[in-house]
């Protein structure tokens, strides 16, 4: 359980830099700050996935509430307005907890109010339940619903067009405010409803403006629910797209899966309850969103957190079904690296994320021994990529004479470093990148342990032949003397001697093309100039393109993303090399540890149970980016369970 006391909860600064997020399977959730006050376009009580997992659309922005006991009426909301903050709930805020869903406790006048919000599993539907503690001889409790009903990166604003009818159905209450989108749905036990329709106005949303986009919002009122305290202490809202009884709330929450006591550390246990965060649905099958709140499912970063996430975690059974899945999506040698948020065709525009695939399947083998199911659904998948890769597909991705891979060109970001201002690349990188060619060399070694336990022979000396021929390219072409490591991209003559955290995969995945001596070299050049107590940079400071801050508008945030921006799931490869070239040892474990701490503190404190996508290159190292990032959190969960042992 994660809390917080009075200190933080009564400090509108502190307590709105501090986000919650509970999520629904599906790719909805809701998320706000642990005051309550929205400070993102993104938050909301119910974010719907109208597609599963995409079409997220911000329904019930939030919820006023005003609670009135003895004659005394008391507002336990936060907003901010232009040059004010009202109302002051947070003055009645007296704790905050993850327990393990949000759960705030309120007092006023003798009185406890606990407010908890929870998802149902597989559904868009949020459940607000209030319960009351205490002597009251009067009272009522009084909601106001505020609703957005838009796409969730976007703003509403005050029109014409909305209706506000709300729709009574029994103990549920039903608007369509826009034909074409969906209704949604209110059940409750208050005692009375009655409708409102009113705007209120100018929200405002400072992490938006800090990212340079739209922060203001009008939101709708169109109804308020009023409970008499005379007839219970307890009120329950279930905000849905489609129709509950507000006695459902009890079986769901009776549903919920209690947290296991286990001998997990703290750390690794807030790891895997963050984890399963991440894993939704779609169609028939699970996939991996890839971070909240603006992410959808990716196939690069599906298959690089696919082994934390379910192997380390303990689901390979869901490891299976994703693996399965894009597996089926494979074209012309490819994996789709997105799938966009609207449900259009899914786009292959990546070099790395079929590679990774590979990787995902030797992790999957390792932990399960399933050769059978290897064998009869991805082998010949796995070897229909291999031969593409040889002859060539999309983007240039073409195996050169010399055993390594090409991909790419000046108009093309085909690696995971690919940010574009203004459409010119932050970072090229076509020709021969570094990490491209470790995992080509893994992914055709990997592929030769395969045929060889499948009795495919020939095959298999064939894939040992392309290994080969990598090897005896890689080294020669790529080490750089001067700097003691690895060139970052060489393409022609040209050859990029930028310090980035690339280099680090040369060392980390299952097969190396690096003598143990070149691979010590390049861990230290990556511990010296990229390592920092949150990840590893992205550029090293001496470098005179390093962005040491991640800040600004879309197109400063761009410039920074992979110029010294710092990347937590880098963490994951690094304390991978570092523990196997230290053997494991009691002395290197420590390290580690130490070297994990702050990441460690982090999820416990300012992450409310999450980690985020990126980091400052510069101390203080501020957080930025997505709230809860899966690669972030399954790479420190598989460094964890696989090298520093812990169960």
């Amino acid at each position: 359980m994660i809390s917080y006391g009075e200190a933080i909860c009564g400090d509108p600064e502190a307590a709105s830099e501090r986000e919650w997020l509970e999520t629904n399977r599906l790719g909805g959730y809701a998320s706000s700050t642990i005051c309550g006050m929205n400070t993102r376009r993104y938050h909301g009580l119910l974010v719907a996935a109208t597609k599963p997992p995409v079409g997220r659309m911000v329904l019930l922005s939030k919820i006023e509430e005003v609670l009135s006991v003895n004659g005394q009426s008391y507002e336990l909301s936060v907003n901010r307005y232009p040059g004010a903050i009202y109302p002051r709930g947070y003055l009645f805020l007296k704790q905050f907890r993850l327990d393990p869903f949000p759960v705030f406790v309120y007092e006023v006048d003798g009185v406890q109010v606990e407010k908890s919000i929870f998802m149902a599993p597989g559904e868009n539907a949020t459940v607000i339940r209030y319960e009351l503690r205490g002597p009251v001889e009067s009272g009522t409790l009084e909601l106001r619903p505020l609703i957005a009903f838009r796409d969730y990166h976007s703003a509403t604003h005050e029109n014409a067009a909305l209706d506000g009818t709300v729709h009574a159905e029994g103990d549920c209450l039903r608007l369509t405010p826009y034909r074409g989108l969906p209704s949604l749905y209110l059940a409750h036990d208050a005692t009375e409803v009655r409708q409102t329709a009113e705007w209120y106005r100018n929200f405002e949303f400072p992490r938006e403006r800090e990212r340079g986009l739209d922060f203001r919002e009008d939101l709708f009122h169109p109804c308020t629910l009023t409970k008499d305290l005379r007839s219970g202490g307890r009120l329950t809202v279930i905000a849905s797209t489609e129709a509950h009884s507000v006695a459902e709330a009890d079986r769901w929450r009776a549903a919920r899966p209690a947290e296991k006591s286990n001998d997990d550390p703290p750390f690794v246990r807030q790891l895997k309850r963050a984890a399963d965060q991440f894993l939704v649905r779609r169609g028939q099958g699970n996939t991996v969103i890839a971070g909240y709140h603006w992410f959808a499912d990716w196939g690069r970063d599906t298959m690089i957190a696919l082994p934390g996430l379910t192997l380390a975690a303990g689901r390979p059974h869901v490891a299976r079904g994703i693996l399965q899945a894009f597996a089926g999506v494979v074209d012309r040698g490819m994996l789709p690296n997105r799938f966009p948020d609207s449900g259009e065709a899914p786009e292959y525009n990546s070099v790395d994320s079929t590679l990774w695939f590979f990787e995902a399947v030797r992790d999957y083998l390792k932990y399960t021994g399933d050769l059978d199911f290897v064998g009869e659904n991805l082998y010949e998948v796995l070897a229909d990529i291999v031969a593409w890769h040889e002859r060539g597909t999309r983007y240039g991705i073409k195996l050169d004479t010399d055993g390594l891979l090409n991909a790419g060109d000046s108009d093309t970001q085909l690696t995971w470093m690919d940010a574009r201002v203004d459409g010119r690349a932050v970072t090229p990188r076509s020709g021969k990148a570094v990490e491209i060619q470790a995992l080509w060399y893994n992914a055709v070694r990997v592929l030769q342990d395969l045929a060889r336990q499948l009795g495919r022979d020939s095959a298999g000396a064939h894939y040992d032949d392309l290994a080969q021929r990598a090897h005896a390219s890689f080294a020669p072409l790529f080490w750089n003397e001067a700097q003691g490591c690895l060139y970052d991209v060489v393409n022609g003559e040209i050859r990029d001697a930028s310090i980035r955290p690339n280099q680090i995969f040369a060392v980390s995945l299952r097969h190396t093309m690096l003598s143990r001596e070149m691979a010590a070299r390049v861990l230290e050049r990556v511990e010296r100039n990229l390592l920092t107590p949150y990840g590893l940079r992205t550029l090293s400071p001496a470098d005179p393109h390093y962005r040491g801050r991640y800040e600004g508008g879309p197109a400063s945030r761009d410039g920074a993303y992979h110029q010294g921006t710092v990347w937590p799931w880098l963490m994951g490869p690094f304390l991978r090399s570092y523990l196997e070239l230290h053997g494991r040892s009691a002395s290197s474990r420590e390290q580690a540890r130490r070297w994990l701490a702050e990441l460690s503190a982090y999820i416990e404190d300012s992450g409310v149970g999450q980690l985020p996508e990126v980091f400052d290159g510069d101390a203080p190292h501020r957080s930025g980016g997505c709230i809860a990032q899966a690669w972030t959190v399954a790479e420190l969960l598989r460094v964890c369970v696989e090298s520093l042992g812990v169960p």
